[in-house]
């Protein structure tokens, strides 16, 4: 997973979990839904040392039978996952969203992403948007790391979670 789609991969996660959800400027036309829906967005990326240089240390490519080189930074990203809902919604489908939401991120997450907390606010009504809105987040812990054989350039940096000891 990229660091570009991380929206992407969470709105697919909680999907699979059973929670109705769609990344944040999908790049086509919103779909009308009669039911809460999590709007995944990045809010935050912070980026730090993971290692002496950012060097994360070696692993054996089992395909090629290669050492390669491990360069990374840990991130910590705070994804939005506000719910949105018809105004004509009762406060307990908006309830239920929630707590649907909060089960599927308990889980874990999706692969590479470590849900570290979520949270969540007061419903309001967001004129924008003339729906209810009640805005919701978590904080996730990951490695954004890039792979180089000895003597090679970088190819690509990939988003990897961290271990659960």
């Amino acid at each position: 997973m990229s660091l570009d789609s991380v929206r992407e991969r969470m709105a697919e996660y909680l999907r699979e979990q059973g929670v109705p959800a769609a990344a944040a400027w999908p790049g086509q036309e919103r779909l009308a839904q009669g039911e809460p829906v999590a709007v995944v967005s990045l809010r935050e990326c912070e980026a730090g040392p993971a290692g002496f240089q950012d060097y994360l240390g070696e692993r054996l490519d089992e395909r090629t039978g290669l050492w390669e080189e491990l360069y990374g930074r840990r991130v910590t990203l705070t994804l939005g996952l506000d719910l949105y809902a018809p105004p004509e919604t009762e406060g307990e489908r908006l309830q239920r969203a929630f707590d649907a939401l909060a089960q599927a991120l308990t889980r874990g997450g999706p692969d590479g992403l470590h849900v570290q907390s979520f949270s969540c606010g007061e419903t309001t009504y967001d004129r924008d948007s003339r729906l209810l809105k009640r805005p919701a987040q978590a904080v996730c812990g990951a490695y954004l790391y890039a792979v180089a054989q000895p003597g090679e350039a970088f190819l690509d940096f990939e988003l990897r979670g961290e271990l659960k000891i």
